[in-house]
């Protein structure tokens, strides 16, 4: 019995003394590590998406109250999107130095594209006979606004959050540039030591993290948006 486990326990140290893909004895050696890591990407990108949903829900409504400032708000949002994250990164660094605020900054601005087009399409997609019937039931602008446009603009709103949320956790390795990644970092560390174990265990925590934050997502659309499986269910009728 003895014997059997020591073998056991050197097969598993081989595997980080070869240099294996998939090696448990590096799950167990660096689990603290990958807690770690994980738990900082995760608040880098839930606080990225908060921040950025809550700067894209007034520029959505500005852009929508004043259609003249629909283009220069959209095409700004998506020039953002479009610089590389190494020279966003340097032209924030003057204002935030290497902090993790350098990074939340960039991904907050990197979100502003995704969510302000779709709380723009979900709010140009609410019927006009809803706000005509608001309107005749005394429902002003700020009224009509919470409590009819954005419950029926909750589908639209709710995928641009999810394609935001899962964009995020992707883009979140890149602070790994700045020593704030999360499991970026892990990954970075692993490419640069050619440690096969830790790159593949921090790229699958990453898919995963993305996997569940969907999943997660997805589930509170379906409780919120009750309606949309009633008329799903309609339709097939």
């Amino acid at each position: 019995m003895s014997a059997g486990w020591e073998s056991a326990e050197r097969a598993a140290q081989s595997c980080l003394a070869a240099n294996e893909w998939i090696c448990g004895e590096y799950l167990r050696s660096r689990s603290e590590e990958l807690t770690d890591a994980t738990l900082q990407h995760v608040w880098i990108t839930v606080a990225s998406v908060l921040i950025g949903l809550a700067v894209a829900f007034p520029l959505a409504l500005l852009a929508r109250a004043r259609p003249r400032f629909a283009g220069p708000v959209l095409g700004l949002t998506t020039l953002l999107y479009t610089i590389p994250s190494l020279a966003m990164f340097s032209l924030l660094l003057p204002f935030f130095g290497l902090s993790a605020a350098l990074v939340v900054t960039g991904l907050v601005l990197y979100s502003l594209t995704i969510l302000v087009r779709n709380i723009l399409a979900g709010l140009e997609a609410v019927p006009a006979e809803a706000r005509e019937a608001a309107r005749g039931m005394g429902y002003g602008p700020a009224r009509m606004l919470w409590e009819v446009e954005l419950p029926l603009a909750l589908p639209a709103l709710m995928a641009g959050i999810r394609i935001a949320t899962v964009s995020t956790v992707a883009l979140t390795t890149v602070g790994a540039l700045v020593g704030k990644g999360g499991l970026g970092n892990l990954i970075d560390d692993g490419v640069q030591t050619t440690f096969k174990a830790q790159v593949l265990t921090a790229s699958v925590l990453c898919v995963l993290l993305a996997a569940a934050a969907d999943l997660l997502l997805l589930g509170a659309q379906r409780l919120l948006t009750p309606w949309t499986r009633i008329r799903a269910a309609e339709a097939k009728t």
